[in-house]
């Protein structure tokens, strides 16, 4: 079959699937507006199946492939698509939906005659490929077609055509589902078993986010009876960086998962107790100047975050444990005694796994209702006596230790009765913080953590976890939303060599994994690099010289490009070398998304005032912004980790701009670009180029 005649034979099946589906939507009623139950749910079902319906009719379908089974089967053509559609008044699956487990077929088939096979309900289905084919459809029309195999013909070098197409478009403000050309490697975390801490450790563009996101959407397709969207939940490393993912789970019909920083679901936790330090303050003191390896090694942000500091918060609560059953009995009235044994005998045997306070709480009920009830029992009415039992009773009951969070948190920090273990300098800096009811980014942990021992969680558990950016958080962060699950399920993303945050964050996975015992543990690696060209990773890598923590360089997918630029600014013209460079990339019009990236925030305003100055349209990315929007923009290094844009100019890679100690940065910043890189330098460039 000539590639013409497949076109049109796809077309003309293009155009009665695309008619079936909108008879479909058509034969849907308005939505139901009454009180009765049932017949909510089943609005709910009809709504539910409307809005996958939407979803097909803008693309229906983006794969085909043709599968026979083994022994005796017919090749069949199964149509791969974002939702599962049958045809009309039929059980026949029109549009099989890209999580079930024949499409799997379609990410894990890579050529060849052996067979195939997949895993169903039923067990393991093999058989043999005949044609894997990709479609891109836009507006009812088929755009591009490609046939990556078809069984019998000599296998060409069209394997990665397709998806080098879709890597060569340009961007938005954001990001894109990747349904249509998952790569086998991404299939695998996608489709594992959700009993687990997946930790995935992916090159910067392994698209170890969207991989992510896209495990959401199956895990809620495979396992609909025990897992619900609404308690699910994503930590991305800020607000900004939650606009930009945004529009992920809807393309996939997923909505209602909840999707927050770290910092924002601790302060909503602690019900808003103390007053949250702005968490640029702290970026700020770390980024703006450089600092040395033994500031960032002992720095309070490290100390805090790690389980030796967690050993020093669970003492404090074991001796806030021990005090709550009293050790002298309780005497209300005379001739009336509750030994202290008793007390410990029901604490012990009654409250079971409770948390601290609810303990508490409930011994202290468990005091009043005893001596209310021996009181009647001894038929003692008067007045008098039993209000000089209730008033011995709150006296004894007062003696009980009863703690806030961020009171408990605090006497750890108190003068001379702080906690043996803590230096000194952190002491007092934290102590002082603390009495004016304020908290840094890095008493989070700590508060979350005796915020869930005193008092637990006061929604239902995560029935699954997405950590963005994971190799920035702290092992103490991790054991705190550990314990917000009955059983591990998480997804744990991040890259060590993009760990900017090395005042706070892990030198290797390990930090993390040993929280969970290894049966909970799974371990991915993403090294294939999909975002930039050949040209851009291979100058990247060689920033970062060696690989740290055991980490294999990015592999680049053959797509080539512009070489990287460089160019000495004198400081004098360095604000009109921006700019002309800026509008030499506008009126080439390759370019949708220009990012100018910046050493520090102060730099950027300096950058962003002369644009606008020299008359263009340009955005300011700062800490508390909500929302990417895309064009020209002008970004500070550390602020632009997880964003991607079409072309990227480092405002100034200098050797004083970037030091020893910044090739990370450095290496984030470069590989933000997709197509297009140009360094800037004042002075000597940076030696970490070239290393």
């Amino acid at each position: 079959m000539t590639v013409q005649s497949a076109y049109q034979e796809e077309q003309r099946r293009l155009t009665e699937s695309l008619r079936d589906i909108s008879a479909q939507l058509q034969a849907i009623g308005p939505r139901y507006k009454g009180d009765d139950f049932t017949e909510q749910m089943l609005d709910l079902q009809q709504e539910e199946r409307r809005q996958r319906l939407e979803i097909s009719k803008k693309e229906p379908y983006f794969g085909r492939i043709d599968f026979q089974e083994l022994p005796a089967g017919e090749p069949k053509p199964l149509y791969i698509g974002k939702a599962g559609v049958a045809k009309q008044g039929s059980n026949e699956l029109l549009v099989i939906d890209w999580r079930a487990p024949v499409a799997s077929l379609f990410y894990s088939f890579t050529g060849g005659d052996a067979p195939a096979a997949y895993e169903s309900p039923d067990g393991e289905i093999s058989g043999h490929v005949h044609l894997k084919r990709n479609f891109m459809i836009r507006q009812g029309e088929i755009v591009r077609l490609v046939d990556s195999f078809v069984r019998g013909q000599e296998e060409g070098s069209v394997t990665d055509e397709f998806l080098l197409y879709r890597l060569g478009e340009n961007k938005d403000n954001k990001l894109r589902d990747i349904v249509s050309t998952i790569q086998g490697e991404q299939d695998r975390i996608i489709r594992a078993e959700r009993g687990k801490a997946l930790f995935i450790q992916g090159v910067a563009g392994s698209g170890k986010t969207t991989v992510a996101l896209h495990r959401l959407a199956y895990l809620l397709y495979q396992y609909a009876d025990r897992m619900r969207a609404e308690r699910m939940i994503i930590f991305a490393p800020n607000r900004m960086f939650l606009d930009y993912i945004s529009g992920v789970l809807p393309e996939l019909g997923v909505g209602d998962i909840q999707q927050t920083t770290f910092g924002d679901w601790a302060f909503e936790l602690l019900e808003k107790s103390v007053t949250l330090q702005d968490p640029s303050e702290t970026m700020a003191y770390w980024f703006e100047q450089h600092r040395t390896a033994e500031e960032i090694e002992h720095s309070s942000g490290r100390f805090k975050g790690s389980l030796a500091f967690k050993a020093i918060v669970d003492e404090k609560l074991a001796d806030f444990e021990k005090k709550i059953v009293p050790v002298v009995p309780f005497v209300p009235v005379d001739g009336l005694e509750l030994p202290p044994a008793l007390m410990r005998e029901w604490y012990d045997t009654d409250y079971g796994e409770e948390t601290l306070m609810n303990k508490r709480d409930r011994l202290v009920s468990r005091i009043r209702r005893w001596f209310e009830s021996e009181l009647k029992m001894r038929k003692i009415a008067d007045k008098k006596i039993r209000s000089k039992a209730l008033a011995k009773f709150n006296a004894f009951t007062k003696k009980i230790p009863s703690y806030s969070s961020v009171e408990l948190y605090a006497s750890l920090f108190q003068g001379k009765q702080a906690s043996k273990g803590i230096p000194k300098a952190i002491a007092e800096r934290t102590g002082e913080r603390l009495g004016k009811n304020a908290a840094a980014a890095e008493d989070l942990a700590p508060l979350a953590y005796i915020q869930l021992q005193l008092y637990g969680l006061p929604k239902q558990a995560f029935d699954h976890i997405v950590i963005d950016e994971a190799q920035d958080y702290s092992p103490f962060q991790l054991e705190v939303l550990r314990l917000c699950q009955r059983t591990a399920s998480m997804t744990v993303l991040g890259d060590l060599q993009q760990g900017i945050h090395a005042y706070a964050g892990i030198q290797s996975w390990s930090e993390l994994t040993s929280i969970f015992v290894e049966e909970q543990v799974g371990f991915f690696e993403l090294n294939r690099s999909y975002r930039s060209t050949m040209e851009i990773i291979e100058f990247a890598n060689k920033i970062l010289g060696e690989m740290t923590g055991g980490v294999k360089p990015a592999v680049p997918v053959f797509r080539s490009g512009d070489p990287v630029e460089s160019a000495e600014s004198a400081r004098a013209g360095w604000l009109a070398d921006i700019a002309s460079t800026v509008r030499l990339w506008r009126e080439q019009g390759h370019y949708e998304t220009i990012s100018v990236i910046g050493r520090t925030a102060q730099e950027c305003e300096r950058i962003h005032t002369h644009l606008l100055d020299s008359g263009f349209d340009a955005s300011l990315v700062q800490s508390k912004q909500p929302a990417y929007g895309g064009g020209l923009s002008v970004v500070p290094v550390y602020l632009s980790k997880g964003l991607e844009f079409d072309a990227v100019l480092i405002a100034d890679a200098g050797e004083e701009a970037y030091s020893g100690l910044d090739a990370k940065l450095l290496y984030v910043g470069c590989t933000r670009a997709l197509h297009k890189l140009k360094l800037l330098h004042i002075g000597s460039l940076t030696p970490l180029i070239g290393k």
